[in-house]
């Protein structure tokens, strides 16, 4: 009972939660922040996203266009007038065009972060649970016991088990990926087309 102390069961389990909520873009980690906008400020932290993952920003309602950070730089070299709504991001900042000719509320969306789980609550729910995905609580038991196993030198059962988790968080991208056929672009026609 030395070798697996509570202490690390549940640094175990905190790995396995932080390995397979990261381990896809999950449509249940996707978060939105808003805050008040201030032209006086370039550069903003959006503490608890994942970097580089703000799909969508807008400043009043309005979109802005997201480029490459070196794309962003030469343009504010280039243009230090310019009033194009464009943003960028390295690391866990994200750079705004102040210059831009916009007011209100600063919204983005993107991929956060979940929390540690909190193994002194035992009726905490994963981010699985709460997005209606029990799978993902399997595999991050198998992933846990792949933990354990390597702990105990016994490499291919660590293997074994950390392969039946991918497997599982594999076949549950593949059920989201596949809901997602429903979406359409505003330039979609209502009607599909059929040869006759």
């Amino acid at each position: 009972m030395a070798f697996h102390t509570d202490l690390i069961m549940n640094n175990s389990v905190n790995d396995a939660h932080k390995w397979a909520t990261g381990f896809h873009k999950w449509t249940f980690t996707e978060g939105r922040i808003s805050t008040t906008w201030t032209s006086a400020r370039e550069e903003w932290p959006f503490e608890g996203f994942k970097p580089d993952s703000i799909r969508l920003l807008q400043v009043g309602g309005k979109e802005f266009t997201k480029v490459n950070f070196r794309d962003y730089q030469r343009y504010k070299e280039d243009n230090t007038g310019g009033t194009d709504k464009i943003f960028t991001d390295r690391g866990l900042i994200t750079f705004i065009n102040t210059l831009a000719d916009v007011s209100g509320t600063l919204t983005v969306w993107g991929q956060y972060i979940p929390a540690d789980w909190d193994t002194t609550d035992n009726t905490a729910l994963t981010v699985f649970t709460d997005g209606g995905m029990e799978e993902g609580n399997e595999a991050m038991v198998e992933e846990m016991l792949s933990h354990v196993k390597m702990r105990e030198k016994k490499i291919q059962e660590s293997e074994i088990h950390h392969k039946r988790a991918e497997d599982i968080l594999e076949k549950l991208w593949k059920k989201i990926t596949e809901e997602q056929f429903g979406y359409h672009s505003k330039d979609s026609e209502m009607l599909e087309r059929i040869d006759i």
